[in-house]
């Protein structure tokens, strides 16, 4: 029995249902009383939820060997694309070289999230992807943007689909920023831990 929840049914106050629950709150309580117990009971639960979810906030992949090299890759590639821009883009879609082998691959988008290289999907490229949702509602690509915008560089995980599937799977990526061709952009690249 909930004494919480069968007020709700029975359409009681606030004050009530704690009274009820035996929380001690008067039941004569004043309706700014009230609505300042319905604030702190919704702060709680939302910082209930939010320590409840950890993983949801972690900010760095686990630390391995993969992550290390992804981003040895990212900034080698980074320091490429400042010098030549866009015309090293070519040698970067070659599958088999070092910048696309197996699953692992670079790409770069524009400062507004417009995809400028993706050579597991080329049918992406010079399309706006700001918006657009991983399975769990991530905006990934927007989280790109920003994580370059405000730290220059970092990591973000989010489901994408390994090259040749179209189920998604959890994926890292490291992205930083970049000058290429003179306007700012990112270069990335990801890894999947499984």
């Amino acid at each position: 029995m909930n004494p919480i929840a069968d007020g709700l049914k029975q359409g009681v106050t606030t004050a009530e249902r704690l009274h009820m629950a035996d929380l001690r709150v008067p039941a004569a309580t004043t309706r700014k009383e009230e609505a300042m117990l319905k604030q702190i009971l919704l702060c709680t639960a939302l910082v209930t939820m939010a320590m409840a979810n950890p993983a949801s906030s972690q900010q760095s992949p686990p630390n391995s060997a993969e992550a290390k090299r992804i981003e040895a890759l990212v900034d080698k590639a980074a320091v490429l694309v400042e010098k030549q821009g866009k015309a090293v883009f070519p040698e970067m879609r070659k599958r088999g070289s070092e910048w696309y082998s197996g699953d692992v691959y670079v790409f770069a988008y524009d400062s507004s999230a417009t995809v400028i290289l993706q050579p597991a999907f080329p049918e992406r490229e010079g399309q706006h992807m700001a918006g657009q949702k991983d399975k769990n509602g991530k905006l990934f690509h927007d989280e790109f943007i920003n994580v370059v915008k405000t730290k220059g560089s970092g990591w973000v995980d989010y489901w994408w689909p390994k090259p040749g599937q179209t189920q998604p799977s959890q994926k890292w990526s490291y992205v930083k920023a970049v000058k290429i061709d003179g306007a700012p952009g990112l270069v990335g690249a990801g890894f999947y831990p499984e």
